[in-house]
């Protein structure tokens, strides 16, 4: 077997069905393929985090704990991992460290062999609580570096940024390049470089968004990559990842062969095929995400980000500015340091980008989630914020410039006396953490269906995710 052998994690549980279809594939749909897929030979499979907690609670009716539960008993061979955002942990704020070190705790006690970490500022401070904690539970410390492009995100700035994750105690490192605007030749130059700045795997994560992520992974890949994140056929492509087949056949036979069993792949494939269509089917995947948007690679801007963007557009009747807003992202992006374009910062930064057109003069309306950015909530971005308008929104409220967590008070006694009343296992007072709103309604739906009431008059009230 040769050392340069590719492992493969599978991301059609998380990754793949949250780019194309707004994470709605429920566990009856995953359940019946999973021993099958165990039997592959994945070196993991993605398939918890991200949206799906928020997802599972908020549309589907599920406990995302007990759906990480149903994965652990299904595969016994395959690592299971999940995406994690530091300190935001699954919600759209920081958590107390208590917080953050009880959600690691319960998500490797029920399951999670690898855990990959990022920020979306790839603010380091932001990192630190959870690694601790993924480290004191044993659990695989995969750190995530944002990918992104703009004056600051020189060679040096990736290496440095490499080096400080394997000091911080990275068992991997993954380039996270959620928008697919790592273009082949850069894919080789990184790759290279970094191999040679640090001792540890190298992990690489695009979107095919653009259409250039798959010849990306096999430059990726020729320059040292050891894992390459891929998805099934039926939910690859467009926003999602390059096809696990086509990754698996480019390198049959070669120092590089991933030695995956094509014909379970194409069983697997066959299986997803009409989950796919029924989706479709139901308005739940756009063909649109199919494609491919060379605008992504000019406006840097991620799919989800996009769509978000052309939603709000248009419920205020003004679709047909959205080229305008497209070129006032750049702008309000290098307003605060020029922050990879990720959740939560690309929320953030496209919905400022929308008022700033739409109210006539740039910062006019500021949302609240941009004065938080401002006054350093969300940690430090890479060249710092533009000072006049960090005065304009925060005035003469202290700015914080250490690690924002270190602020907030322990969490966890009041989140636990709060949840008294709907507490049936311990990661309910997590998931209420996470989602307080929504883990509540959730929460009477689940006891309305233990009862045996009618759960309709329970029904989740909160559809809409938060921007």
């Amino acid at each position: 077997m040769s050392d340069k052998k590719i492992k493969i994690t599978e991301t059609v549980l998380r990754d793949a069905h949250q780019s194309l279809m707004a994470t709605r594939m429920t566990i009856d749909d995953m359940v019946p393929i999973l021993d099958k897929m165990d039997e592959v030979g994945y070196y993991s499979v993605e398939c918890w985090g991200g949206a799906t907690f928020d997802a599972c609670l908020r549309f589907l009716h599920e406990d995302p704990w007990e759906r990480l539960r149903i994965f652990k008993s299904h595969f016994r061979k395959t690592k299971l991992q999940m995406l994690l955002r530091g300190q935001n942990l699954l919600g759209y704020r920081h958590y107390a460290d208590d917080v953050v070190e009880a959600f690691v705790q319960k998500a490797i006690a029920n399951g999670i062999d690898i855990i990959r970490i990022f920020d979306a500022f790839n603010d380091m401070r932001n990192l630190e609580t959870a690694v601790k904690a993924a480290k004191k539970e044993g659990g695989e410390v995969q750190l995530a570096m944002a990918y992104t492009l703009g004056e600051p995100y020189t060679m040096d700035y990736w290496i440095d940024l490499a080096k400080k994750m394997e000091d911080m105690g990275a068992d991997s490192i993954c380039i996270k390049d959620m928008a697919g605007l790592l273009v082949p030749p850069k894919a080789t130059e990184l790759a290279d470089a970094l191999k040679k700045a640090v001792d540890i795997p190298l992990d690489l994560h695009s979107h095919c968004t653009s259409g250039v992520a798959p010849v990306t992974y096999v430059r990726g890949i020729e320059a040292g990559c050891d894992i390459v994140d891929t998805a099934i056929s039926p939910f690859s492509g467009g926003t999602s990842q390059p096809a696990t087949e086509v990754i698996t056949e480019t390198f049959r036979g070669t120092e590089y062969d991933t030695q995956l069993d094509l014909k379970l792949l194409s069983e697997i494939a066959d299986y997803f095929k009409p989950i796919k269509a029924k989706a479709i089917a139901e308005g739940l995947m756009n063909p649109a995400v199919l494609g491919t948007d060379i605008n992504a690679l000019i406006y840097q801007v991620p799919g989800g980000m996009l769509s978000n963007m052309i939603s709000q557009l248009k419920e205020m009747k003004a679709e047909d500015r959205l080229t305008e807003v497209l070129e006032e992202v750049p702008r309000v992006r290098k307003d605060v340091g020029y922050p990879p374009l990720v959740t939560p910062s690309s929320q953030i930064v496209g919905t400022q980008a929308v008022l700033n057109v739409l109210s006539g003069e740039r910062y006019k309306i500021m949302t609240e989630e941009m004065r938080k950015i401002l006054r350093g909530e969300y940690g430090r971005t890479v060249l710092g914020f533009d000072p006049e308008l960090q005065k304009k929104a925060i005035g003469s409220n202290q700015l914080i410039t250490g690690k924002p967590s270190d602020l907030l008070e322990p969490e966890m006694n009041k989140l636990e006396k709060e949840m008294s009343v709907y507490r049936q296992q311990d990661e309910d007072v997590l998931s209420y953490a996470m989602f307080p709103d929504v883990a509540r309604d959730f929460f009477k739906y689940r006891e309305a269906i233990q009862n045996q009431i009618d759960p309709g008059i329970y029904d989740n009230e909160h559809r809409a995710y938060p921007v």
